[in-house]
């Protein structure tokens, strides 16, 4: 990550955010949320194909971390780091109870496209998609289904998928490739919708 005017980096100004709410500055839990709510929204939205959801993850996860300010001992982890692995446990653990979405829901808010109106086929085709993925996902083992949405959805590296999963890198590359393979043999005809290709680390 770069680093601001200040010569700190954003890990730095995470961290210095975390410790001024535990020491009672009600302004940094705000700042705070403001920087890494949207990622932690994002990732869980794309894992889950639900809005609704996506934000009960990111608040608890939220939650966690404000609890953990009291305790929080900088230079351990990165706060990010801290915080995508909790949102990704909270996501695995409400993927594992269910068995796919509907596709109705994957427009979210539980829009239906107006007939006629143009790219409505093409969304189809890609709520389906997303649903399909999803689906398989929630089938796989929960470190693979881990390893592939950061990977492929979220476009983590593999370090910093490794810095998540308190893995070694050589260890995400593994179960990132078995789930590329179990997810197409779960997708069976729709694995060409789908594109999870190796990038450069």
């Amino acid at each position: 990550m770069g680093q601001g005017a200040d010569g700190r980096s954003a890990s730095d100004r995470d961290a210095d955010l975390l410790a001024a709410y535990a020491a009672g500055e009600a302004h940094a839990a705000r700042a705070l949320l403001e920087r890494l709510g949207p990622r932690v929204l994002a990732l869980a939205t794309r894992m889950l194909g639900d809005r609704a959801e996506a934000e009960d993850v990111t608040q608890e996860a939220m939650l966690r971390l404000w609890r953990q300010a009291p305790r929080w001992r900088d230079g351990e982890a990165k706060v990010s780091t801290w915080l995508t692995r909790v949102a990704l446990n909270l996501a695995t653990d409400r993927l594992r109870r269910r068995r796919g979405v509907p596709l109705d829901t994957a427009f979210g808010e539980g829009a239906e496209p107006a007939d006629g109106r143009p790219g409505v086929e093409a969304g189809l085709r890609a709520a389906e998609r997303a649903a399909a993925l999803r689906t398989a996902l929630a089938e796989l083992p929960e470190r693979q289904a881990q390893a592939v949405a950061l990977r492929h959805l979220e476009g983590l590296s593999n370090p910093e998928i490794a810095a998540v999963m308190a893995l070694s890198v050589e260890a995400v590359e593994s179960l990132t490739a078995r789930g590329r393979r179990a997810l197409a043999a779960r997708l069976g005809e729709r694995r060409g919708a789908l594109t999870l290709e190796d990038g450069d680390d």
